[in-house]
């Protein structure tokens, strides 16, 4: 599907929009899909935008543990609503976009006498809780059948493992895929557009000031109704900035399952396999309290060690083993008076500010659409109350099969290697491996010479995790 950048800011500063959303994450992206099917669906006349300051799914949603799961860790802190929650939208996407939500089995190794039974209850919950919606039961698996599965694991103490489903998914490709749904129903959407004020003008409508980051020109928004879906970026009291990183490391795991393994803090951490060619596998995540800017985001060396810990100690062998890549991102989340941040909660909030301005904040990746229709709904009820109870989404599928989408999006090198695809995670990169993709680029995008080496310049700099 071809999508002119150009063409789209054309369309988004023509004529008044009903509504403007800021922010191209999984949320921005799902509310812009689902305001588009409804108004396609119902043949209502309903102009929809979207802008995000740099690419589509840049931050949070696109580095991120690639899961669509229930949120097993969740149980421990008796959050069972948000657990069921998860596992009937885990089932939804399996149905609108099965080629982009995959099940995924997941080991389980129990270590010491009492974390069979704990460990099975839970796993017995979980799927309770999962209902209809569930992929496959567990099954608990002796300490012998474990070792066969994954022969590298640490054997003192292993008591027992157990095998269970969840799902995996290329989070930052989905965020587009739900832009170019959007687009193909009538909406507009450009990335590298950053909203830097807005007001009230003529006739209440709101006047957003624009400014392209690309060619540096300045243009203005009009639309009935804001969207706030910026994410870590929201300004606002209720936000709590919590950091996740990962890391990327040569393949540990033996069969084509991930592994589970809960910390004594609470933590799960996933070992899961990952690459073109499932070469590596991606280890993740932290939960770290997160006290600068949205802007400056990098592992820590303390998360760095932690993560590598528990790789040596679950894979003995893993002990000389190195990160490839690693990336970090920030969860906003809704304040609330957990003091540790393995326990901040994940529900999401809803509300619209004085000014009018709607926003959306916390929840997980997994639950996107349901937070995109609960939203859409208050948006619905003061512009167009008929579309209120119409929800599209739920049985929507994604069109699209196994390829790799959103070129047409690319405006930079760094958009293909760390959201198109993640090959910018998948080695160590150097000027002159890279430069041949970005000479492919140029001749698509019209790069210069001297824009083509800024490019790779850029890129190198972004996989760079290690030097602030």
């Amino acid at each position: 599907m071809a999508v002119a950048r150009r063409e789209q800011i054309d369309r988004l500063r023509a004529a008044p929009l009903d509504v403007l959303v800021i922010g191209g994450g999984i949320n921005g992206a799902g509310v812009l899909r689902d305001l588009a099917l409804r108004a396609h669906g119902s043949g209502t006349l309903l102009r929809v935008g979207l802008i995000e300051q740099a690419h589509f799914a840049s931050g949070t949603s696109g580095k991120n543990s690639q899961l669509i799961h229930g949120g097993l860790r969740y149980l421990k802190y008796l959050q069972f609503h948000l657990v069921r929650e998860s596992l009937r939208e885990r089932s939804t996407l399996l149905k609108i976009a099965p080629q982009f939500v995959k099940p995924l089995a997941f080991l389980l190794p129990m270590y010491g006498a009492s974390s069979r039974l704990v460990y099975g209850a839970g796993l017995w919950l979980y799927d309770r809780l999962a209902g209809p919606n569930l992929i496959a039961r567990h099954q608990m698996i002796s300490a012998r059948r474990l070792l066969e599965m994954e022969p590298g694991l640490r054997r003192e103490h292993l008591s027992a493992g157990a095998l269970f489903y969840d799902c995996a998914i290329q989070s930052a490709r989905f965020v587009v895929e739900n832009v170019l749904d959007a687009i193909r129903n009538g909406a507009s959407a450009a990335n590298y557009v950053r909203a830097e004020i807005w007001g009230r003008g003529a006739g209440g409508r709101w006047r957003v000031e624009c400014k392209d980051t690309i060619t540096g020109g300045r243009f203005v928004i009009e639309a009935r109704k804001l969207v706030d879906a910026r994410g870590a970026w929201t300004r606002d009291a209720s936000v709590r900035l919590l950091r996740g990183s990962h890391i990327v490391i040569p393949r540990v795991t033996a069969g084509r399952h991930a592994v589970s393994h809960f910390e004594p803090d609470g933590r799960i951490v996933f070992l899961i396999p990952w690459g073109s060619q499932d070469q590596l596998t991606l280890v993740g995540t932290t939960d770290e309290n997160h006290s600068g800017g949205p802007d400056s985001v990098r592992i820590s060396r303390q998360e760095l060690e932690y993560l590598l810990a528990v790789v040596r100690k679950l894979f003995p062998s893993s002990v000389h083993v190195a990160p490839i890549a690693a990336f970090s991102s920030l969860r906003a989340l809704v304040h609330d008076d957990a003091r540790r941040a393995t326990r901040a909660s994940r529900e999401h909030k809803i509300w619209s500010s004085p000014d009018g301005v709607l926003h959306i904040l916390g929840g997980k990746y997994t639950t996107y659409r349901l937070m995109s229709e609960e939203a859409v709904d208050l948006v619905c009820r003061e512009l167009a109350p008929g579309l209120t109870s119409f929800h599209p989404t739920q049985n929507a599928v994604f069109p699209g099969g196994e390829r790799v989408v959103g070129e047409a999006l690319e405006q930079h090198l760094s958009d293909h290697l760390f959201t198109s695809t993640y090959l910018g995670y998948e080695r160590r990169w150097d000027r002159a491996s890279l430069l041949p993709l970005a000479e492919s680029l140029a001749q698509k995008l019209g790069w210069s010479d001297a824009r083509t080496s800024e490019e790779v310049t850029d890129a190198l700099q972004k996989s760079d995790w290690e030097n602030p």
